[in-house]
């Protein structure tokens, strides 16, 4: 009878071992399960309302919004920036005819074009109050006193040289000699000075003339923005480097935004700006909620694995192979997540630039710019909830290992034309004067673009260096475009045609999707217990309406 008993308890014992394995079995794979669900199934199955797809969908409308209020705020600025800069060569450039060439404004050739260049700036910029419409005036110092223009040249220290005999003795050392003046002070100072534009040409490499000048951007008050002060960095440069018997000339600008010390406007502006600071910290609280909820959906796909890993190696001694922790760990949340502090970056920049504290237009511009690139590309993830959008998502998955390790073999021959065509003709062709210009010309050779003027252009003054480039242009364009190219689309040609057939014929199973359909009946359970499985298991089978393929597509 002992014995008896002895054998009963042991029986419900491992039976309910048994049970509460099974129990322990279905609560994971039921949370697997809900994890890889769309939204919508979700809701459906647990009520679970879609907080980051709304929160998503908001994200997207503030973040567009904020963009294209801060893109027409900072298109005024850059015109602004860009009128003054070509107004001040027209006022400080003698003959300029309003196109610059290809790295400087004017040339000139005689010495008398020098001088007179030289001395109409100077002119220009003594009369600068009675010449511009433009409210722009002479920089001032803390004190009130107006800053100087500043003129020097750099030359060698002594030389001579007599080309008829072919002799020469120069001093490579250069000296750097300047002067500098009010502006009001004009006349007398050029008689004082005389001396400084006896100019010795064949020792002269360049004379710079820089000076500061204020402005005030009153454009931006149309859109009720407050205006920014500005401070014009300007050098003129006649550039003799080359002693070719042509001196270059150039006018540079560097500006500097700051806030205006003494305002005072009325209307609307100051109103629209405290709006503007408040819909811009709405924007903050919503990019930091997507990323509180990314960052909990990417805790809790680590705990799963986790979960899942212990659950195949304590029950069937194996570990979770590379293709299924690839599932759990969800590429769109970290995408999300930089999205979500790019535009919080970004939102602070414009707040500090709008309250006029910051006058960084672009880096604020790269932040907002990059954000609402990736906001718009996490559309791409709830689309691919749908098999037909999905087919894109799947391609450029499959295809880019490929494409990238195609594109590292490419990208070396590619390198080498990019090498070879600078230095061959690069003293030959405008296009090929840099590496940087070399390689965007054959990028455009590579797209089919202006094939015949980059032909066209090679001056065949040297029939060696002509000859070459017919070989080196025909090489590439028939490298690229017939052979590496055709090759390029094959490979995503490909990819696109394996999913294809997966999506007709069935996705590739593994361990993690076969887990998920499985449905173990366990032993006699609680009556509680069997209860709430029989609950799950309604909830997921009301889910689980798609075909196979598109339960891998789910996942994937």
């Amino acid at each position: 009878m002992e014995l008896l008993v002895r054998y009963l308890d042991r029986s419900t014992s491992v039976s309910s071992t048994s049970t509460q394995d099974v129990i322990m079995e279905e609560r994971l794979r039921d949370d697997l399960r809900f994890y890889f669900m769309s939204p919508c199934e979700k809701y459906r199955a647990r009520r679970h309302i879609p907080w980051k797809l709304l929160v998503q969908i908001l994200k997207i409308i503030m973040i567009t919004t904020q963009l294209v209020l801060f893109g027409l705020n900072n298109q005024l600025v850059v015109s602004y920036k860009e009128e003054n800069t070509m107004t001040l060569k027209n006022l400080f450039l003698k003959g300029y005819s309003g196109v610059d060439e290809d790295d400087y404004c004017v040339a000139v050739y005689t010495q008398q074009d020098v001088y007179d260049s030289l001395f109409y700036a100077v002119d220009q910029y003594c009369q600068l109050d009675q010449l511009s419409v433009a409210p722009i005036s002479y920089a001032e110092d803390e004190s009130g006193r107006l800053l100087p223009l500043n003129i020097c040249k750099d030359q060698y220290r002594k030389g001579s040289l007599a080309p008829s005999e072919e002799t020469y003795d120069i001093d490579a050392q250069l000296e750097t000699v300047c002067v500098s003046h009010d502006p009001k002070t004009a006349n007398a100072w050029k008689t004082s000075n005389s001396s400084f534009f006896d100019l010795d040409f064949y020792r002269l490499v360049n004379i710079q003339m820089s000076f500061q000048l204020k402005g005030i951007n009153l454009q931006t008050v149309r859109t009720r923005e407050l205006p920014d002060c500005y401070t014009f960095f300007v050098t003129i440069t006649f550039d003799n480097q080359g002693h070719s018997g042509k001196v270059k000339i150039t006018l540079d600008i560097d500006s500097e935004s700051s806030a205006c010390r003494d305002w005072k406007i009325s209307g609307t502006a100051q109103k629209n700006t405290h709006y503007l600071l408040v819909f811009d910290g709405f924007v903050i609280l919503v990019c930091l909620t997507s990323a509180v909820l990314c960052t909990r959906s990417l805790i809790l796909a680590v705990k799963l694995l986790r979960r899942f890993s212990r659950f195949l190696q304590d029950s069937y001694n194996s570990e979770v192979c590379e293709i299924d922790r690839g599932e759990f760990f969800n590429g769109w949340y970290l995408l999300v997540i930089i999205s979500d502090l790019l535009a919080i970056i970004g939102s602070i920049l414009k707040m500090e630039i709008q309250a006029k504290s910051l006058t960084s237009y672009d880096v604020c511009s790269i932040f907002l710019g990059t954000a609402t690139l990736l906001v718009w590309v996490e559309v791409i993830r709830y689309l691919g909830y749908f098999q037909k959008y999905n087919v894109l998502i799947l391609t450029m998955k499959a295809a880019f290992p490929k494409v990238l390790r195609f594109c590292c073999c490419a990208g070396m021959i590619y390198l080498g034309y990019t090498f070879c065509g600078w230095i061959v003709l690069g003293p030959y062709h405008e296009k090929f004067e840099g590496l940087s210009r070399v390689a965007e010309c054959l990028f455009s050779l590579l797209n089919g673009d202006d094939m015949f003027t980059t032909f066209a252009q090679l001056k065949d003054k040297n029939i060696l260096v002509w000859l070459f480039s017919r070989a080196y242009l025909y090489s590439f364009i028939s490298l690229f475009i017939y052979m590496v190219l055709s090759l390029f689309i094959a490979l995503i040609t490909d990819s696109y045609e394996t999913i294809k057939n997966y999506q007709k014929n069935g996705f590739p199973v593994t361990d993690l999707q076969k887990f998920l359909k499985e449905q173990k009946e366990g032993p006699d359970l609680e009556a509680g217990s069997q209860a709430g499985l029989r609950t799950k298991y309604s909830l997921f089978t009301c889910c689980q309406r798609v075909p196979e393929s598109d339960d891998i597509i789910l996942i994937s």
